[in-house]
């Protein structure tokens, strides 16, 4: 093209017409022209201002870009002419041949090599060169046109549908927006009627729950077994029972209460029918033979206490009947258990005491023997009434079980009377406390403790007799000294444990068990000094001749070693006693007894003629009981001790 900017300048040839075709100016952006660019495969020609005055460069046109646009059309190929047919169609008229001068022209880069310029020119205006079309290129770039055309149209028509559909989105975005305005309303209102209904729940719940009867609670109370279970949905209607009543009270009636009011009438007349008959088949089941009351006491009474707490409240009539037959059954049974074990120990073998083992009797071995309760008499092993001995163990021993019937019955040993008396009573205590211990348990809060002692008493009072009866029959003709402090002190053990597990009905026994001991114990100990006062007014009233005061022994009596003895096992089990019991008037009695006829003996046998024998006599008889009493504790031993070391003393200085 810078061949074509040549020609136009050349000074041979002429400038264009005015009225020739519009140049195309250099400065009109290239994005102006309605078709792209296209590069045709025939170059243009060099055309003149003759040939195509219409397609001239404007005399402003850059050289450089004409310059440019002819290095790229000449690179690699050498100059080759073309022509151009004019409108005429005369194809010589426009040849015009390239002379010399043409050649030798100078051009000015402006300093620049002709790589330089072209590297210049290409990214400064590559895009603004421009050539013209053919028909023939036209012809062959119309179907592409054409399917450029369909492709607009098709855009224009897929933009339509996106159109419409952005526009029926927006109108669905609207709506969708208008709805969810509305649920944020409802959702609002929602939340404003969920607070009120919990409001209203929270205040209305605890009356509901209170008034309502829930169906499991029916069917349980109608149908169910008897069990834990069962016990806790009948707590459970006694409280609904109890705000009943509580609710009905209220000065503004509520219509559910006259509505629920029937139906919680007749679960509780179904569940005092249920209890009535569950506590009679328990009571008879304590009427079979063979049968652990205890046992049956604990496991289906105990578990089920609630239950007559329940009846008693709805129906304290029926409840007073059911307590009553109770208590006949436990009476019937604890009488007849007692009645056979009594028989059983009346079948052990005794050792009989009587008036021939007193202190006054001379020879007391010569007539002991041995009974048993039946009264039988049989000859049995010695025994020895004034000495202790193992007989203690009764109150040491720490086996707290009673013989059983069975071994009482096949035991062929002979005993002491606080044997069975130890047995009797120690089953009779355990009993007794298990029994109160289940009235208490059982029929509290029902009923007050001492309606509970009344009816424990009630029980018992057949059985205590029992045991009063054979407490009387075991010492009623004894003289067996230390067997019945033994019992007086097994009964003040009893005493002290009955206290330990707070059972207090059952003082009235051991009160009259007492009653029975003590006295006897008292005649046994008068008969004892009365024996002693015997003996001594049997003594001669004057003093034996001399020879026989010689003859006579200063040795201690028989009666002080038999005396030593009771005085030991006396003091050995009233080692914790106090001043105020029987026993300490009774001993004091006793003790004066025997020394006077100690010293009643001395001047009987020894007189004036052998008087510092007689001493020796009287000092060798108190320090024989000193002897026998010095490991006694207490302090009625130490009083004991005092006195005869006077007594002791005061002899050793006149012997």
């Amino acid at each position: 093209m810078w061949l074509d900017r040549f020609a136009g300048h050349h000074p041979a040839q002429a400038q264009p017409p005015p009225t020739s075709a519009p140049s195309v100016s250099a400065s009109q952006p290239r994005s102006q022209s309605p078709l792209p660019r296209r590069t045709s495969s025939v170059r243009a020609p060099y055309f003149t201002s003759q040939t195509r005055p219409s397609l001239s460069r404007h005399p402003s046109t850059d050289s450089t870009t004409s310059l440019l646009a002819s290095s790229k059309r000449a690179n690699g190929s050498g100059l080759r002419q073309s022509t151009i047919v004019d409108e005429t169609g005369d194809d010589d008229a426009g040849r015009i041949a390239i002379t010399d001068d043409d050649l030798n022209l100078e051009f000015d880069f402006g300093g620049l090599s002709l790589r330089e310029l072209a590297r210049s020119a290409s990214a400064a205006g590559a895009g603004d060169i421009y050539r013209l079309q053919t028909v023939e290129d036209f012809e062959r770039d119309k179907a592409k046109f054409e399917e450029l055309h369909r492709s607009i149209q098709a855009c224009d028509e897929m933009l339509s549908s996106v159109e419409s559909n952005l526009t029926s989105f927006r109108n669905d975005l609207a709506a969708v927006s208008a709805d969810i305005e509305t649920l944020q309303a409802r959702s609002t209102a929602l939340n404003v009627r969920l607070e009120n209904r919990r409001a209203v729940e929270k205040a209305l719940a605890p009356i509901i729950e209170e008034l309502s009867v829930p169906p499991h609670v029916v069917s349980k109370i109608a149908e169910g077994h008897i069990d834990e279970a069962w016990v806790k949905v009948l707590a459970d209607l006694d409280k609904r029972v109890e705000a009943h009543k509580k609710n009905s009270q209220q000065a503004q009636p509520i219509k559910a209460l006259a509505d629920v009011g029937p139906l919680l009438e007749k679960l509780v007349l179904k569940a005092v029918e249920r209890i009535r008959d569950f506590l009679v088949a328990q009571i008879k089941a304590l009427r079979s033979p063979n049968i652990n009351a205890q046992i049956i006491q604990q496991q289906n009474f105990l578990k089920f206490k609630d239950l007559y707490a329940f009846l008693h409240k709805h129906q304290p009539t029926l409840a007073s009947e059911i307590c009553q037959a109770y208590i006949n059954t436990m009476r019937w049974y604890y009488h007849n258990q007692f009645s056979r074990y009594e028989k059983a120990l009346s079948k052990l073998k005794l050792h009989t005491i009587d008036k021939s083992d007193l202190l006054g009797q001379e020879d007391p071995s010569s007539s002991r023997r041995t009974a048993v309760l039946s009264s039988s008499k049989l000859s049995g092993p010695p025994h020895d009434a004034f000495n202790l001995g193992r007989r203690i163990d009764v109150l040491k021993t720490s086996n707290k079980l009673a013989i059983s019937s069975y071994l009482a019955e096949e035991d062929q040993s002979t005993h002491y009377l606080e044997t069975p008396f130890r047995n009797f009573n120690l089953a009779l205590i355990d009993n007794a406390t298990a029994e109160y211990t289940f009235l208490a348990a059982f029929f509290t809060p029902a009923l007050s403790f001492a309606t509970i002692s009344r009816h424990f008493n009630t029980i018992f009072e057949p059985t205590f007799s029992l045991g009063q009866t054979l407490t009387k029959t075991l010492v009623s003709d004894t003289y067996d000294l230390l067997g019945v402090l033994l019992c007086v002190r097994l009964n003040q053990h009893f005493a002290f444990e009955l206290q330990r597990r707070r059972v207090p009905a059952a003082d009235g026994y051991i009160n009259g068990t007492a009653m029975t001991l003590w006295p006897r114990l008292q005649a046994i100990m008068d008969a004892h000094a009365e024996s002693v006062r015997t003996l001594a007014s049997n003594l001669p009233a004057k003093p034996g001749s001399a020879a026989a005061a010689k003859q006579a022994s200063a040795a201690p009596h028989p009666v002080t070693q038999r005396f030593g003895q009771l005085l030991h096992g006396i003091l050995t089990l009233s080692a914790d006693a106090g001043d105020d019991e029987p026993v300490v008037a009774s001993l004091g009695r006793l003790r004066n007894e025997v020394e006077g006829y100690l010293t009643r003996a001395s001047q009987a046998w020894f007189g004036t003629a052998e008087k510092r024998k007689g001493v020796r006599f009287l000092y060798n008889n108190y320090s024989l009981v000193l002897t026998i009493i010095g490991d006694c504790k207490g302090k009625l031993a130490g009083e004991q001790h005092r006195h005869f070391e006077g007594l002791k003393g005061r002899f050793a200085e006149d012997g």
